[in-house]
């Protein structure tokens, strides 16, 4: 190649990435000569116009005669011609570089690290190469899954990263220039995480010697909110933990003898100007002083440190979007460096050069530390973007809802988007929509069957939609309703659809495109999608919450004259209405049974098996279906005793209610309702109370499930069942039972039952964890039969899903989000913001991305985005041991460092070497697993991925010889984060009772949910009569159980009460904790352990002590998956407003009664400030105002003189 030599110093032709300049850095002018025959566009570098390092800082190359272009270092001012005024000297070190966002290239470059005249980011999925001048990027890994995080060597010359090739995500280490990686850890990662996680075993660096990498695990933490951070040889081997007790980022010193790092993880987290008590802050730990000082306390974000001689460079938000700050260690001092307006920089990595590289928005730009320059990268990465072709694939996983066909024989499921016709016995699976860039979903078919009307956002906005049932001519139904819409029904005569929308409005709208769209009815509460029409098609029934009680009850609305009746106000829930096919009776379910089930702990009460099948009488002349029966010689009944459900109940009606025949078509009906009197029209059913969460009639039997109890944290022992009550025999018959993990109220315990009816009452569809089933109603012995789902096949279109997912969830916050005015931000202008981005998304973790940039301007608490198809390898399965492992290097073989002790009678806590008959203890070498020798040149978490519920064998002695070894089988398990939460606690429980002389009890409560609840019922009761009581909810996750707790906490001592010859006090209302309280929080004490904490201190119940709390409390609910299954979670409940009529708690958290930060020193140092001032506290109260608990007084003299007994001496004896 020929280099054409400038007037003053070399530059090579601009096809190359870099510019030779002096030694110094090299930036490539956009109009420098082409070497001969060079082919490269003339303007190809426009962007990329840069000062020259010669020229301290000169906007262009000696002799250049071009004028510039915008420059690419996004916001800088553009840079002069020759001929005008002399260049400005360099940016000061106090100097702010204000930036844009001006460049071309491809965008949504992530996680980026610089090293020397290279980068190295994620894009797609995988990690690319580029020069620090931009061009063509080569990529570096094409694996499954996502590679981030990389770090180079500090020569160079290898990458660490965070690979999720085997499933799970794992350090891996691999030469800069390309090659196969090496995995270095083994040891199971949590994951796939929701994106506000982040991802487990991410690399963060490497020692400044080289020789070890620096990432942060959970592999020894006791909850997700509190990683640690680790090393790892290059070379393969155990990690080795850092002594802080607990880290996000972390990058150690240019000498390796400090580290910079944040105590603090919340580096994926989609909120944006967060300012609550998770807010991270930056520290510097000195190893060899063991000490941790505190270098940044801005109530913003401070993170991704940077350590370049004395200075630490990082980001924060107290601009208020990120910027890069300079920390001095010599002064103290901080200065801002760059001012990005409208755009945050993430994810700063650097070199000891001086470089920093970050993202904005997905470009790359690198601040240069010696002359203080801020610069874009232009790079172009020419990916295949493998994850965004379409492809012939089977969507079978995908199944979102399903409707049968009138007469049974055909289902219609709505998968990935498209609307499938499926055969339940023979024939071929339709896809009837063929839309991979549209949402369809909540199908239902037609009386006829020759149509099916469905929810599309084909248009743009979620519409009702209907079509032939072969799949051609699409009709859109509504228009403009403005809305995510459900749950589409059709009416018995094939006039009318009617569904219900984010608004809580119930519509009907004809189903032909000319059709008028009627709002019949708007539920104050929540949307119950809870409606049936009439078998003649004239009348809509429904539930609506009253909005004092906040109990359902039913309505009536008439499509003729537009006009809705209420059916009664009753004292409980009423709803599910269902009319009987002979349209006689209007049934439903009805909560009356209050028959209370006690609790075992205390005297408290939960209801259930509450539910009763009840039904109106639709007319004066309507009999009693249930009345008892009074056969006839002739055969015709005694008409007074008789009703229609009766076995001779024939006649010029007969084959309608109680009998086998199919319903009339809608238009031979009369289903005209007299709603004069017709709350006194009202029967009950002959069919036990229960747990019912689905009701339906037909001509044959009333049809319904029922369900178990539901409980928190396990399965109801009763099963889920679809019985049927004949009207024929009055006998009741069990349908079907689900497996075991449905509970009450349909899958997981909750939501829909997984059932679907056919409109004519013959066929059931059930839905049983992986399996449909059908099953035959007029079969004399109805058998479930599998329906295959082999034919959900279709061409799926990732770019095309990813368009729709981002406008999916653009609606969906604007349709939910807990107020309509956005928190004030313009909900469109951030469309506008980041839709662009979409034509750059490589894989759905950039889509997440995006999505949660987006979600995240809106500053608010659970704004989450999370799953989808990420295209992730089958995730290994690892036996865990609950123990540590150590590397006896001389021996070259492996012991037990630490065995968890556990509690082996409660399955969470269950440690396996513990167990009886296993006897294996610290210090013990295992020398086999499964059989395979476990030597220094393996990794014993490698041998212990076993298929799950595999036993493992282990070889074990107490000296590192197989001579006198013996054999023990071990139950593994998949988790030891309970275990180091288990000793944690108890660490806590016993130092607790220890400095108080047992005065004082504790008590964790880790989340407000499964385990929260569990520890809280479990340690609370116990300790009812200890003089103090810590309430512990720092790290609480959340939930939403606090009520309970508080209430049972608040409890108001009214009266004692004592039993004769028992010498315990006991107290009304029972169970009522009569010592002193306090309670402690932290920066991740979160969500509803804010709300404990809120009202904790609204109680008075005592101090709350310990730091401010997360700040998040706008709650959030399901509103059902996105087109490829991911999630997407939209703030919608207020869950906090102070009785001063304000928003309280969100995004600044709560301040306790004493402030006792987290001293980093003194935790290094084993102590725990928090707690020893919970100890201080209550010990001066308990000194001050002692627990005393009154023994029972003495008898009563009730009795007079002359009714006393008498003494040894004749006198009437003194009061007993």
């Amino acid at each position: 190649m020929t280099e054409v030599m400038g007037p003053i110093h070399g530059h090579r032709c601009a096809c190359q990435t870099g510019l030779a300049c002096a030694g110094q850095t090299a930036y490539t002018c956009a109009f420098m000569p082409r070497h001969e025959g060079c082919s490269m566009s003339s303007t190809i570098r426009k962007s990329a116009w840069f000062g020259c390092a010669l020229l301290a800082g000169a906007a262009g190359l000696v002799g250049c005669s071009q004028s510039p272009s915008p420059s690419a270092a996004s916001g800088r001012a553009s840079a002069p011609s020759a001929s005008a005024a002399p260049a400005a000297p360099p940016a000061s070190p106090g100097a702010v570089v204000s930036a844009g966002a001006n460049f071309e290239g491809t965008r949504l470059l992530r996680f980026p690290d610089v090293c020397g005249s290279r980068v190295v980011f994620t894009y797609a999925g995988d990690l690319w190469t580029a020069s620090t001048e931009g061009g063509t990027a080569t990529r570096l890994t094409a694996g499954p899954g996502l590679e981030m995080a990389a770090r180079f060597s500090p020569d160079c010359r290898q990458i660490a990263f965070t690979g999720q090739y085997g499933g799970d995500s794992q350090v891996y280490v691999v030469s800069a220039d390309g090659g196969v990686p090496t995995q270095l850890t083994y040891y199971p990662a949590m994951g796939p995480l929701p994106q506000r996680w982040g991802f487990d075993n991410q690399v963060y660096g490497w020692t400044p010697d080289g020789k070890s990498v620096l990432f942060r695990s959970w592999r020894d933490s006791r909850n997700i909110s509190d990683p640690r951070v680790f090393t790892v040889p290059a070379t393969g081997g155990l990690p080795s933990v850092l002594p802080m007790p607990q880290s996000g980022v972390a990058r150690y010193s240019p000498d390796g003898k400090q580290i910079v790092y944040s105590p603090k993880f919340r580096d994926f987290r989609d909120w944006d100007r967060y300012q609550g008590g998770w807010a991270q802050d930056l520290f510097i730990y000195d190893f060899a002083s063991k000490s941790a000082k505190n270098i940044t306390n801005d109530p913003n974000t401070d993170r991704d440190p940077v350590w370049i001689g004395k200075d630490i460079y990082f980001l924060s938000d107290r601009g208020p979007h990120l910027n890069l700050y300079r920390y001095d260690t010599a002064d103290g001092k901080t200065t801002q460096l760059t001012d990005y307006q409208g755009d945050d920089a993430r994810w700063a990595s650097g070199d000891a050069a001086g470089q920093i590289v970050y993202e904005v928005t997905g470009a790359l730009h690198i601040y240069d530390t010696r002359n203080n320059t801020d610069r874009a990268l232009t790079i172009h990465v020419p990916s295949d973007l493998v994850a965004t072709r379409a492809s012939e694939r089977s969507v079978k996983k995908y199944v979102e809802d399903y409707a049968l066909s009138a007469n049974g024989k055909r289902a219609a499921f709505t998968a990935r988007g498209d609307i499938f016709s499926v055969p339940l016995e023979h024939g071929i699976t339709l896809d009837l929509t063929h839309t991979p860039g549209a949402h369809e979903r909540e199908v239902s078919w037609s009386p006829d069957g020759k149509r099916v009307a469905y929810i599309s956002d084909e248009s743009g906005e979620e519409e009702v939609w209907v079509r032939d049932a072969d799949g051609s001519n699409p009709e859109m139904l509504t228009k403009g309703v403005i809305g995510r819409l459900y749950d589409t029904l059709w009416s018995p005569d094939g006039k009318h659809v009617a569904f219900v929308d984010s608004s809580n409005r119930i519509h009907v709208v004809g189903s032909s495109a000319s059709a008028n769209d009627q709002v019949v009815a708007q539920d104050p509460g929540v949307s119950k999608r809870d409606y049936a029409w009439s078998p003649g098609g004239h009348y809509l029934a429904y539930s609506l919450t009253d909005k004092d009680t906040q109990l359902s009850w039913l309505y009536v609305y008439d499509l003729a004259s537009g006009k809705a009746v209420e059916l009664g106000r009753e004292y409980a829930d009423a709803a599910s209405p269902a009319f009987s096919p002979d349209g006689k009776y209007l049934y439903f379910l009805g909560d009356r049974e209050w028959s209370p089930q006690f609790s075992s702990v205390e005297l408290d009460y939960a209801t259930n098996r509450t539910t009763q099948i009840l039904a109106y009488a639709l007319r004066k002349d309507v009999k009693d279906p249930f009345a008892p029966r009074n056969d006839s010689a002739t055969g015709e009944g005694d008409a007074g005793q008789q009703g229609p459900g009766s076995s001779a109940a024939t006649g010029k009606d007969g084959g309608q209610h109680g009998q086998a025949a199919k319903p009339k078509p809608a238009s031979e009906i009369n289903d005209k309702i007299d709603f004069d009197g017709i709350g006194q029209r009202l029967v009950l059913a002959p069919i036990k109370p229960d747990n019912i969460p689905w009701l339906a009639v037909t001509p044959k039997a009333i049809l319904y499930a029922t369900a178990g109890a539901p409980f928190l944290g396990r399965e109801s022992a009763v099963p889920m069942k679809v019985h049927a009550w004949s009207f024929k025999d009055r006998k009741d018959t069990d349908v079907y039972t689900w497996k075991p993990q449905h509970g009450a109220g349909g899958e997981g315990g909750g939501g829909a039952v997984p059932l679907a009816l056919s409109a004519d009452g013959s066929t059931l569809l059930v839905h049983d964890g992986e399996d449909y089933k059908r099953i035959d109603l007029d079969a004399p012995k109805p058998e479930p039969k599998d329906v295959k789902l082999d034919g959900l096949f279709m061409r799926v279109d990732p770019k095309a899903e990813y368009a729709e997912i981002f406008n999916d969830v653009w609606r969906r916050y604007r349709d939910y989000f807990y107020v309509a005015n956005m928190n004030g931000y313009d909900w469109s202008a951030l469309r506008a913001k980041y839709q662009p981005l979409l034509k750059y998304v490589g894989d759905r973790t950039d889509l997440n991305y995006v999505l949660g940039e987006m979600i995240a301007e809106l500053s608010n608490s659970h704004t989450y985005v999370a799953g989808g198809d990420l295209g992730l390898p089958e995730k290994p399965h690892v036996g865990l041991l609950g123990a540590d492992f150590t590397l006896d290097a001389a021996n070259g073989r492996y012991r037990i460092a630490d065995v968890f002790p556990g509690e082996n009678d409660e399955p969470r806590y269950r440690s396996p070497l513990t167990e009886v008959g296993v006897d294996v203890k610290p210090g013990d070498y295992v020398l086999a697993i499964n059989g395979t020798p476990l030597t220094a040149d393996e990794n014993p978490y490698r041998l212990l991925r076993i298929a799950p519920g595999q036993m493992v064998q282990l070889l074990v002695n107490s000296r590192p010889s197989t001579d006198g070894a013996r054999t023990v089988l071990v139950k593994p398990i998949a988790s030891e984060m309970d275990l180091h939460y288990y000793d944690w606690v108890q660490a806590n429980r016993e130092y607790v009772a220890k400095a108080s002389d047992g005065r004082i009890g504790y008590l964790h409560i880790p989340d407000m949910g499964v385990d929260g609840a569990r520890e809280f019922i479990k340690w609370y009761y116990p300790q009812l009569r200890k003089p103090g009581l810590i309430i512990d909810v720092r790290d609480n996750g959340g939930g939403f159980m606090s009520q309970t707790m508080i209430e049972r906490l608040s409890r108001k001592l009214l009266a004692y009460n004592y039993l004769r010859g028992s010498s315990i006090t006991g107290t009304y209302p029972g169970a009522t904790y009569l010592g002193h309280l306090a309670a402690l929080s932290n920066g991740t004490t979160a969500s509803d352990g804010d709300i404990f904490s809120y009202m904790f201190k609204q109680a008075k119940l005592g101090p709350l002590i310990g730091t401010r709390t997360w700040g998040g409390v706008i709650g959030i609910g399901g509103l059902g998956p996105l087109i490829d299954g991911g999630d997407v979670f939209v703030p919608q409940f207020a869950g906090i407003v102070g009785l001063d009529g304000k928003y309280t708690v969100e995004g600044h958290g709560v301040e306790p009664d004493i402030v006792v930060n987290e001293d980093v020193s003194q935790q290094l140092a084993g102590k725990d400030p928090q707690l020893d001032k919970a100890i201080e506290v209550l010990e001066k109260e308990i000194q001050a105002h002692p627990l005393n608990l009154p023994p029972q007084p003495p008898g009563l003299d009730k009795a007079p003189l002359s009714m006393r007994p008498k003494s040894a001496t004749g006198a009437a004896a003194p009061g007993a």
